[in-house]
């Protein structure tokens, strides 16, 4: 579970912005049973998810970049890069010191009861800083701390970093995070498995998940019926799926051709020539059953149902795993209520069990008046006039500015909190064209 994660000086944030999972208490007697985390070990209430507001071009899409870039950063820098490439990290580049400045990472988080926080710095050329840090007990206890290539380490926890300094195979561009994991130190294997179950995703763009759904309705029968079950319950009229393999209907010589190509690209998508067969109810003339029609799932299924289809195999993964879910524009494509009710998985204790979190932006501002969030969840992000973004919850707001059950969506709309688009400009050009309509030069 993530208890808090802050980052500075990436693409359109220069200062320090930090997203809090942290329950506050002023919003205790608001939904506490079903969105709240009680950790009675850690003393801890962490909420089950968030969602992101703002303009157009506000900062939204960016945030989660930054999110996945500590993810990927995490998982790849040790084996996906050779020594002297670039790091693919952009800095705020509109002051002319944060463009010229490091960019800083750092994430607090939960495994098996144990907290830990792990942050680098970084710019496009080297890793500057590193740190780890956890906390067993109520003592926090620095793991490592890196500066440049100096490291100063806890030699009883992490004793295999004497080995990457003796061997001397740290490189200026890779993490000892991920360099500890290949030399099977315990610890970095947890946190990097940890970080390996977090699914980032654009919610533009299925391609990138599409397979979770698909592996799930041909080789999981149980997993396929609950899938079905989530698209009944959004009534989609989808009554059944079949798993379709395409290959089986081509010639022999063809079929040959693509297990050739199949064998020679390893990370070729194992479902390209996959479909899915939507089964629909057929009635007559007097609206009685008649029988049953098939679909494709890819040509003649709507785009929402495509999309809400390809995000039933991770939201079931992170409901039942107890994962981390992040998703860039969840409501694109989706009807609002449907957005609603993927929200309600997450934030209730009879679906979401192992306290699974969802964190996503949204322009959806029905969402505001749904019930379903507290002030705690609710984030918006707004840019300066100097083009720098910033985060701050609703709950960030004193109280007698912002109270619990004022009408959030209305009061968002008008501008109450910021983070919304300001038209005078743009209600000045109508005006013009307006004024304008008909005339000749």
């Amino acid at each position: 579970m993530i208890i808090q994660f802050n980052f500075s000086n990436y693409k359109t944030f220069k200062d320090k912005v930090t997203l809090n999972m942290v329950a506050s208490n002023y919003d205790k007697d608001t939904n506490e049973y079903d969105n709240v985390i009680n950790n009675d070990k850690l003393s801890l209430r962490l909420l089950k998810s968030s969602v992101i507001y703002g303009p157009n071009a506000g900062g939204k899409s960016k945030f989660i970049d930054a999110i996945t870039f500590f993810q990927q950063f995490i998982l790849k820098s040790s084996k996906d890069s050779q020594e002297g490439e670039k790091i693919n990290v952009q800095p705020f580049r509109l002051n002319s010191r944060s463009a010229k400045d490091v960019s800083e990472f750092e994430m607090t988080f939960i495994i098996d009861k144990t907290i830990y926080r792990y942050g680098f710095e970084v710019n496009q050329e080297i890793v500057t800083a590193e740190w780890l840090y956890y906390r067993p007990a109520k003592k926090e206890i620095e793991l490592f701390y890196r500066t440049g290539q100096s490291i100063e380490f806890d030699k009883k926890r992490l004793d295999k970093v004497s080995l990457i300094l003796d061997f001397d195979i740290l490189r200026k561009n890779s993490l000892m995070l991920s360099v500890l994991a290949q030399f099977n130190s315990d610890k970095a294997i947890i946190i990097l498995n940890y970080f390996r179950t977090m699914n980032c995703i654009s919610g533009l763009v299925e391609r990138g998940y599409r397979g979770s759904s698909i592996t799930k309705v041909k080789e999981d029968e149980n997993k396929r019926k609950q899938i079905i079950d989530l698209l009944r319950s959004a009534d989609l009229g989808i009554e059944d799926l079949r798993y379709v393999n395409l290959i089986e209907t081509f010639d022999n010589k063809t079929q040959k051709s693509i297990a050739d190509i199949q064998d020679k690209v390893n990370d070729i998508d194992p479902h390209m020539f996959a479909s899915i067969a939507t089964k629909h109810q057929v009635y007559d003339d007097d609206n009685n059953p008649d029988g049953f029609v098939e679909f494709s799932m890819s040509e003649e299924e709507s785009n929402g149902t495509q999309k809400y289809f390809y995000l039933a195999g991770l939201i079931l993964d992170a409901l039942e795993q107890g994962m981390i879910l992040i998703v860039d524009e969840l409501d694109s494509k989706l009807h609002p209520n449907l957005v609603a009710k993927i929200v309600s998985l997450f934030n209730s204790k009879i679906t979401n069990p192992k306290n699974a979190q969802l964190i996503f932006n949204t322009h959806d501002t029905n969402l505001l008046s749904s019930g379903i969030f507290r002030r705690d969840q609710i984030w918006f992000i707004s840019k300066d006039r100097y083009g720098a973004s910033k985060l701050y919850s609703l709950a960030d707001f004193k109280t007698d500015t912002v109270r619990k059950k004022e009408p959030f969506e209305e009061n968002y709309i008008r501008g109450k909190y910021g983070a919304t688009p300001f038209l005078n400009e743009f209600n000045y050009i109508t005006e013009q064209i307006l004024n304008n309509n008909g005339k000749t030069g």
